[in-house]
């Protein structure tokens, strides 16, 4: 069980379990592993449905009406399926508006934990890369600035620990690319442990686990412009 703090108007979710504050214009919770943010394929469960489920069955008990209207949700911004971590819904339109400005104009606080093979050789350091998607094979990689679709991608890490030939490092994310913290990694040398698209030590058969968090979210309430940060606990 992760523990989460929180903030007045908002709902928070661990692991499947759903704690709410106050009435929402927010909802954050933590995704685990291996459950897609946001799928458009029927059979394939997803995060956004849950809670969409869960507001649902809320309304329906605190509600004595017979016509009720669908609960809202928006979708701010995603985790990769094979990562864990925090996100943070939308409740009303007001909020995803102001969400989505936050996001798209001074970003979110966006920090990640992320368990690597080997170690860099610098204890802290910035990587600027120009990365491009391969939609066909759901792949980005590193390339020249001047190749189409190229898109510039930074995050900064520290040093957080290290053991037996592995390093747990903590990012910071100054863009949000497509697998982003995943090929900046590989492509300095230390892939993270799991992750089988970009670590050629990773098991390729069947599915694990890939060792990146999204442990620590930060931004501004929509509603109220509190500062508003939610931390999972490492040690």
């Amino acid at each position: 069980m992760f523990k989460l703090g929180w903030g007045k108007n908002t709902i928070i979710i661990i692991r499947g379990d759903i704690y709410e504050t106050g009435i929402t214009d927010i909802i954050v919770c933590f995704k685990p592993h291996g459950l897609a943010t946001q799928s458009h394929r029927i059979s394939t469960p997803d995060l956004e449905h849950m809670i969409l489920n869960h507001l649902a069955e809320t309304e329906h008990r605190s509600s004595s009406h017979k016509h009720r209207s669908a609960p809202y949700l928006a979708v701010v911004h995603r985790l990769d399926q094979p990562v864990s971590g925090i996100l943070v819904f939308a409740k009303n339109p007001k909020a995803a508006r102001n969400l989505n400005h936050q996001l798209t104009n001074e970003g979110f606080g966006k920090h990640y934990m992320a368990l690597v093979d080997g170690c860099p050789s610098k204890e802290t350091d910035t990587l600027v890369n120009y990365l491009v998607k391969d939609s066909k094979s759901n792949t980005s990689r590193v390339c020249d600035h001047h190749t189409h679709g190229a898109k510039e991608a930074r995050l900064s890490y520290r040093i957080h620990s290290k053991e037996a030939g592995q390093t747990l490092l903590e990012v910071t994310l100054d863009t949000g690319r497509h697998h982003q913290i995943r090929v900046q990694l590989a492509h300095m040398g230390c892939p993270i442990v799991g992750d089988t698209k970009y670590n050629p030590n990773a098991q390729k058969k069947g599915w694990q686990e890939i060792k990146l968090c999204a442990y620590k979210l930060a931004f501004h309430h929509p509603i109220t412009g509190t500062p508003l940060e939610f931390q999972v606990p490492f040690s």
